[in-house]
């Protein structure tokens, strides 16, 4: 029964408000008064108090209790007259039954998704646990967020914040930004390219697409590494390309194999420098062997050196663009991996004469990345940070990796973890002890019941087939986790391994 309205005015209203909620206090003024409401505590016709009232009532601002009112005025549930003050509304906008107590023991079915979507949701390893003792054990691309220069940054940030933003987010990156990726690229790198060479971009995902759709034609075949990060197959696939898995041995993907798989592939996607996740090299040979297929064939090369510039014995390797005299190497970099995933930038080097039609691509299609950062990166580089925190972080990861060697010796019953050149991950087998029909996928899941996050090397192979031929293995990134804390992490996780249980037999 509602409460009546009496000759002196409205009644106060018992809201409830929780001021210490965190919440605005106009949102739950709102919020109380439309339940109220739609409950019938408030009858069509009831006479709200007045804002002064209310608000002295409430102890809050009278403006608080306007736009409160305001809200609810615009959504049909009060009514303002002159003379009579504000009214609930007689009919309400809505006035939904109170939902029903779901049935004891019971829990709403799961959502029905499409074929694509139940792919995609169980697609791509994920893993982003980290434990109390060992933060961002063993995430992989993370870098080391406790060696970057925060400080530097934020005053970049400040003086791109008081110059004022581009009024819009240019399609092919800010000006300044590509400058300085071609310096940089040019003297730390060896990629020699002109800034209108240039492309910034929101991830190699979005580039492959762009690529794809303008240099094949839906159906045709793109080499893809087996193993190899699932997004690069899923991306031309969602280009409408039909990708070709092809393994790869100790001296990368070879254009040989290739060609007994699919002779009719147009596009290949490779990381020269550093296999992802196997951490190879790509041998001279296959190099040349490729460049060879892409001039004979009118072949493109993706060359994914996502982190090619840390290298822990002698010099980083020459990017495969460097040998490419025929313009048929697409050149991608990112900075999310070296220095802080926040950045969500990419960029492109396309040779000279792909340049002209790609942009104009992006400039129709877009999305552009996001241009708030892209002024404070570039005068990162351009004042020599990052050419800095590269040296700093080599140094760095050299010593992580060497720590994780360390504790993965003492617990070598059960993990054979063997050193890499480069990169920011190792890759654990198993050691003589490691459980018997334990593979790696219930591994990865124990470990991150341990709170470690490893990942299934079997989660990179392409197909259902390919998983159960693979060698088990987990893959460990390094680069975020203090020398200190690499021991008790991997203690933990070899604790969770000798404790997991194995798959049940058929």
């Amino acid at each position: 029964m509602p409460a009546p309205e009496i000759p002196g005015g409205p009644l106060p209203l018992a809201l409830g408000l929780d001021p210490g909620s965190g919440g605005p206090l106009h949102v739950q003024i709102r919020d109380a008064l439309r339940e109220a409401i739609l409950s019938r505590r408030l009858a069509p016709g009831s006479r709200i108090p007045a804002s002064r009232a209310l608000a002295s009532d409430l102890g809050c601002a009278r403006g608080t209790v306007l736009l409160a009112l305001e809200q609810l005025a615009a959504e049909g549930y009060l009514v303002a007259r002159t003379g009579s003050g504000t009214r609930v509304a007689a009919v309400p906008p809505e006035d939904p039954a109170p939902p029903a107590p779901a049935p004891a023991g019971r829990s709403l079915p799961p959502p029905v998704l499409s074929r694509r979507g139940a792919a995609l949701a169980a697609s791509g390893p994920r893993a982003y646990l980290s434990g109390p003792e060992a933060p961002d054990a063993f995430a992989l691309g993370r870098p080391a967020l406790d060696a970057f220069p925060f400080a530097v940054f934020a005053k970049l940030i400040q003086a791109e914040w008081r110059e004022g933003p581009p009024p819009a987010p240019h399609p092919l990156g800010l000006p300044a930004l590509r400058r300085a990726v071609a310096a940089y690229l040019a003297a730390g790198r060896g990629v020699a390219c002109e800034p209108e060479d240039v492309i910034v971009t929101a991830g190699i995902r979005q580039s492959l697409r762009l690529l794809a759709r303008l240099l094949l034609d839906p159906g045709e075949a793109a080499y893809v590494e087996d193993p190899g990060f699932p997004g690069i197959a899923r991306a031309l696939a969602e280009a409408g390309l039909r990708p070709v898995p092809v393994p790869v041995g100790p001296g990368g993907l070879a254009v040989a194999a290739a060609r007994a798989i699919e002779p009719a592939g147009r596009l290949a996607v490779v990381t020269p420098a550093h296999h992802y996740p196997l951490g190879h090299a790509m041998s001279l040979e296959n190099r040349l062997d490729l460049l060879a297929w892409a001039r004979a064939n009118g072949g493109w090369i993706v060359e994914d050196d996502y982190d090619g510039a840390y290298r822990y014995a002698g010099r980083p390797l020459a990017p495969l663009r460097s040998l490419d005299r025929e313009g048929r190497v697409i050149y991608v970099g990112s900075f999310s991996k070296v220095l802080l995933p926040a950045l969500q930038l990419s960029y492109l080097v396309l040779p000279p004469g792909l340049a002209a039609p790609v942009q104009r691509a992006l400039a129709e299609a877009g999305p552009a990345p996001a241009g708030l950062g892209q002024g404070a990166l570039a005068r990162f580089i351009e004042e020599g940070h990052l050419a800095a925190h590269l040296r700093r972080t080599r140094r760095l990861y050299a010593l992580r990796q060497e720590a994780l060697l360390a504790a993965a010796a003492r617990q070598a019953d059960i993990l054979d973890v063997a050193p890499l050149a480069g990169g920011m991950h190792l890759v654990a087998r198993p050691g003589p002890l490691w459980p018997a029909g334990l593979g790696d996928a219930r591994a990865a899941a124990a470990c991150a019941a341990a709170g470690i996050a490893a990942v299934a090397l079997s989660a990179y192979h392409a197909g259902p087939a390919a998983n159960a031929a693979a060698s088990p293995g987990l893959l460990l990134g390094y680069a975020a986790v203090p020398e200190p804390a690499m021991a008790p992490a991997v203690a933990r996780m070899a604790a969770a391994l000798r404790g997991a249980p194995a798959a049940p037999s058929a």
